[in-house]
């Protein structure tokens, strides 16, 4: 995520607030990989949110052929155990967006929590809070992850994507809290202190609107961790299994030896889930990248013009 914190518009009002949203969005639109990235992230969404009516059979129900290849009856198959791969794939997508999302915006929350009061207050606060930051940041994370999934037994996907969300929350602080010391000093800052604003009101009304680019796409990269590292704790075996993930698929081939049966119909879809997801963030932050660094938008607007010149005979 590249971010050019001196050049971001300074917005003070509800009018502009929204009108930052709609700017995203329509930056994502407008932009060719972007909007790849969008249909791709929309239509995951919509296999999540209808699993139930678009999967043909019960994921759980084991009662087909083992390790039938892709036909009319199983779209993707089935695994060695007699179940429905396509139905899987749905309910797996439910539960790994769902737990990647909630955890990406869990470690945004508490990053703009820590990185708001570190940055406006200053003084002893921020030592503490930047303190706490830095041991976060330089424990490894999946090392980490790993210790507490260790102590936490037949942990469900739900409890790994609260500990991932409550774990991966000082990289986006840091981001955060060097944005509100650059904002705390602007004109419109100043002008609501004299006002007889409060802290609190400042940093909600004020200063966090005016990083609403850098919070979506703290939300995209947190997301997209979050995904991977429960998908891989999860293929690790370090939470319940039983339950349906994309994560939870990939360990059932891997314990079912897909690779070596050649039962690719069973480990490719959860692992193309994953990457297509995971594209679909990189692509919609690249219209992101554009609003928060000017340089993008320069070299972006030279090159339309250079394919618009008509060239000479």
């Amino acid at each position: 995520m590249s971010t050019n914190l001196a050049t971001l518009p300074a917005v003070s009002n509800p009018k502009a607030h929204k009108g930052m949203l709609r700017t995203i969005f329509g930056s994502m639109l407008r932009d060719p990989k972007s909007a790849t990235g969008l249909t791709i992230f929309v239509i995951f969404i919509l296999m999540a949110a209808l699993a139930p009516l678009l999967a043909p059979y019960n994921p759980d129900a084991a009662t087909f052929a083992q390790t039938q290849a892709p036909s009319a009856a199983h779209w993707l198959g089935t695994t060695a155990m007699g179940q429905d791969v396509f139905s899987q794939f749905l309910f797996g997508a439910r539960t790994t967006l769902m737990v990647g999302i909630g955890a990406g915006l869990l470690s945004t929350i508490l990053a703009l929590l820590v990185g708001l009061t570190a940055g406006y207050r200053r003084g002893w606060l921020d030592s503490i809070l930047n303190t706490i930051s830095n041991v976060f940041l330089v424990m490894p994370g999946l090392a980490l992850l790993i210790v507490i999934e260790s102590l936490v037994k037949n942990a469900s996907p739900l409890t790994n994507g609260l500990i991932i969300g409550l774990t991966g929350w000082a990289w986006g602080a840091r981001v955060f809290r060097a944005q509100t010391m650059s904002l705390s000093n602007r004109d419109f800052i100043v002008a609501a202190k004299l006002s007889g604003a409060s802290d609190i009101r400042i940093m909600i009304t004020e200063i966090a609107p005016n990083m609403m680019s850098i919070i979506a796409a703290n939300v995209m990269y947190a997301s997209l961790g979050a995904i991977l590292a429960e998908s891989g704790l999860a293929f690790l075996g370090l939470e319940n299994v039983q339950q349906i993930s994309w994560g939870t698929m990939l360990y059932w081939a891997s314990q079912g030896s897909a690779t070596l049966t050649g039962a690719w119909w069973w480990f490719v879809p959860p692992g193309l889930g994953i990457a297509l997801v995971g594209l679909s963030l990189v692509l919609m932050n690249f219209a992101i990248d554009q609003i928060t660094n000017p340089r993008l938008r320069v070299e972006k607007r030279r090159k339309n013009r250079a394919n618009t010149k008509p060239s000479r005979a």
